[in-house]
């Protein structure tokens, strides 16, 4: 209250109507926060052909959900430097290194996984096809974790049977240790991912983020 009165006496001392300040005033909408998220995944209604794994030694735990418009799952967080090698994501940082992301910048070239915020969808199976659920490259996600909430990309696809995998940009948003060998979370990671949607260039996370928030608050209603 007091930085409005304090704009308003501005205002005045500018010499500008209230209602003309109001109309300059740039109009901002977060999106939903991360409980009102949450509150849309507490029960899941399971379109996976059975469970996934996090990790290849672990058991199959992870359903696939549907939720009108979006689909969701509940992991970890595996960290994901495939792409444009850098200082950060190459060879020699990440044992399981690629230089190619299943979804390209626009510039045809890779994924930057330090730079841009991408999560990582299991490859098709006759567990779960994404396609058939909406997914697609580039489709808008948010990936919510220690009451934080991220919105990124699907950048890339990876074991048919593993799922709960993030570029180093989408950890180390999130507080997450980014390291490719040893980074990661075992647990606490929600995933969303709204059908139908696709963010345009794929590696503008600013609008990864408007377009996530403006679809967000739809599917929180």
């Amino acid at each position: 209250m007091r930085k409005l009165l304090l704009f308003s006496a501005m205002v005045v001392a500018a010499g500008l109507a209230p209602a003309a300040a109001a109309s300059a005033a740039p109009s901002t909408q977060a999106g939903p926060t991360a409980q009102q998220l949450l509150a849309k995944t507490t029960s899941c209604n399971q379109i996976s052909n059975g469970k996934y794994k996090t990790d290849d030694e672990t058991g199959r735990t992870i359903a696939v959900c549907d939720a009108g418009n979006a689909v969701f799952w509940k992991a970890d967080m595996d960290v994901d430097c495939d792409g444009q090698p850098t200082p950060r994501c190459n060879k020699n940082t990440d044992p399981w290194f690629q230089d190619g992301t299943a979804y390209p910048r626009s510039d045809g070239k890779a994924l930057i996984a330090d730079q841009t915020p991408y999560i990582v969808v299991p490859s098709i199976s006759s567990t779960w096809n994404f396609e058939k659920s909406g997914l697609k490259g580039a489709g808008s996600c948010a990936v919510i974790y220690n009451n934080k909430v991220l919105y990124t990309v699907i950048g890339d696809t990876g074991p048919k049977d593993i799922i709960g995998e993030a570029s180093y940009a989408t950890a180390k948003s999130l507080g997450i240790n980014p390291d490719p060998a040893n980074g990661g979370v075992d647990s606490g990671v929600t995933y969303i991912c709204f059908k139908n949607s696709k963010v345009s260039p794929i590696e503008d996370h600013g609008k990864a983020t408007s377009v996530g928030e403006g679809l967000a608050a739809k599917w929180v209603g």
